[in-house]
């Protein structure tokens, strides 16, 4: 095959002496280029390599292939200074040694790559802790399967035979970039002495007891305890070692900067963003497209409202951001009696905001949060069930919800899946029993006739049973919501199928989930990711319209 024409021009007048002179100095590369991602001494062992690597003159050779002869050498002098940029967060062990934090278990089996979240420092790990991880491998619960998971990232890790692991093993060994520290294993018994109240044989005093022998063994270094358990962290203290809560699997550090999905506009908006505003009309909906200092901060199907004394109310959604630009459009009034969704009219603004993302099918993703009695499940019911019954949008409802219970178990219920989530489904049953009487024309035969209907496109179903399973053209209701873990809330959402919609619904004031916060809680990571996607929406419901009782009851305990 002939070679390109430029190419071929500049190899035509190279002996075959060049090509040889060209390949001889590659060799040394290989060998030498192994031990400089581990080294430290990067700067002295450019030398050495520099010298070992150039190669001598020939006497028989042009000037171009001498030249040529030069480029291997500057491509071995600029290998070993590249490693050097790698390891970046190892940087900070410039101005002093690394921390060394000691893991609790249960930061393991909260969180199964915690290994790899400390950036630069290092990880100790008590050989108490490994035993306590043995002891709960077994089920399917989740902490099982974390227990699992954490188990094969450090079989991963100390899988090669000639790391010595008192020496510490590179966390960012198995691909983990982050993790510039290092993983330490307890090799040697250690010796430590506790206040005599301390039963020494419990597993969390023998781990205060590690984390106080680290202490003195390194009395120039900070080691802290991380414990996902509050008394942990309050024997630690008392004992004067530093304890730190587990805080990398928090979205928010405040609830109260969670995204609400609605924005008050100002009062001067329409003289701020009114004299380039375009306006239309297309299928009833108003559009504005404005420009002005407000767009930046806008996200795609964010709801923004205008109230004003003087001049008519502004409710809309942004439907598009382009550059510079966004699009207003205004909303359906479900506060009408008109446009009521099976029976269920909006009370408040908020209420009408969730009605017009649950009502719109290119909406796939929805997550409303509100205190008690704000009407989220009885208003995503009424519109699952308009989309079944009426629209023919989807084949039926599916209901699943965590069953964590408020107070103390009561132990095995009888029955198949469904007979087991009945006692979980109160809270369906008393909106469904709404649903049905708002229905007063029919007479009794027909309410009766009509519930048995609808309960028939209605399936709950269990958490336990949703891995592997894929939803078509499904209405999925999550109630409930902010007791699932990040993890949990992704292998739900993922279920989704062509034509399947997803409604998160939660109070964050109520987590009854061990180790979950306002920031951790998986319906709180669904609500900031989500965020600005076009087909997905989120309201906060501001206002009770349960009962006077209900909304006093929310204030003031």
């Amino acid at each position: 095959m002939p070679l390109p024409k430029a190419p071929a021009s500049k190899a035509a007048t190279l002996p075959a002496s060049a090509f040889e002179a060209q390949l001889k100095p590659k060799a040394p590369k290989s060998p030498r280029k192994a031990p400089t991602p581990t080294s430290r001494d990067l700067p002295e062992m450019a030398a050495p390599a520099l010298a070992a690597a150039a190669p001598p003159a020939p006497d028989a050779r042009s000037q171009a292939a001498a030249g040529r002869s030069n480029l291997p050498v500057k491509a071995v002098s600029a290998a070993p200074l590249r490693p050097t940029a790698q390891p970046k967060p190892r940087k900070v062990r410039s101005t002093g040694p690394a921390k060394l934090f000691v893991l609790d278990t249960n930061v393991l089996m909260h969180d199964p790559m915690s290994l790899f979240r400390f950036d630069e420092h290092d990880v100790y790990l008590p050989m108490i802790t490994l035993e306590e991880l043995d002891g709960h491998k077994k089920g399917m619960s989740e902490v099982s399967r974390n227990v699992r998971q954490v188990s094969r990232e450090l079989d991963a890790l100390a899988a090669d035979s000639g790391t010595d692991p008192s020496a510490g093993i590179p966390l960012a060994k198995t691909g983990h970039k982050d993790a510039g520290g290092k993983l330490f294993f307890q090799t040697t018994f250690v010796e430590f002495k506790l206040p005599a109240g301390l039963p020494q044989g419990k597993a969390d005093n023998q781990i205060l007891g590690v984390v106080q022998a680290l202490r003195e063994l390194h009395p120039g270094r900070e080691v802290v305890l991380v414990s996902k358990d509050i008394n942990m962290r309050i024997k630690a203290r008392a004992l004067g070692l530093a304890a730190e809560d587990y805080f990398n699997d928090k979205t928010l550090e405040d609830g109260d900067l969670l995204y609400t999905g609605v924005m008050a506009l100002p009062a001067d908006f329409w003289d701020k963003h009114g004299k380039d505003v375009e306006s239309w009309s297309q299928a009833g909906f108003t559009y504005y497209r404005i420009s002005g200092p407000l767009v930046p901060s806008l996200m795609i199907n964010q709801f923004v409202y205008l109230e004003s004394a003087d001049e008519a109310p502004l409710y809309a959604r942004v439907t598009e951001i382009t550059g510079k630009t966004a699009v207003l459009k205004t909303l359906r009034e479900y506060i009408h009696a008109k446009n009521a969704v099976w029976g269920v009219t909006a009370r408040n603004r908020e209420q009408n905001f969730a009605l017009n993302l649950l009502m719109d099918p290119e909406c796939d993703f929805i997550t409303l949060t509100g205190t008690a009695g704000t009407g989220k499940t009885l208003m995503t019911l009424a519109a699952g069930l308009a989309q079944v019954m009426e629209d023919r949008r989807y084949s039926e409802i599916i209901v699943t919800r965590v069953t964590v219970p408020v107070g103390e178990d009561i132990g095995f219920l009888p029955g198949n899946e469904e007979e087991k989530m009945g006692p979980w489904m109160g809270a369906l049953d008393d909106n469904l029993e709404v649903l049905a009487n708002s229905d007063s024309g029919s007479g009794e035969w027909g309410r009766a006739a009509t519930n048995d209907l609808v309960r028939s496109k209605i399936k709950i179903k269990s958490l336990n049973f949703m891995r592997g399973r894929t939803f078509l053209n499904k209405f999925v209701l999550i109630d409930e919501a902010q007791n699932l873990t990040p993890k949990q809330m992704k292998t739900l959402i993922t279920r989704a199928g062509p034509g399947t919609k997803i409604v998160c619904l939660g109070n964050l004031a109520q987590i009854d989930t061990p180790y979950l916060t306002e920031g951790s809680s998986g319906l709180t990571y669904a609500v900031d990711r989500f965020k600005g996607w076009p087909h997905s929406g989120h309201v906060t419901l501001a206002r009770g319209e349960r009962s006077r009782l209900a909304d006093y009851a929310s204030e003031v305990l």
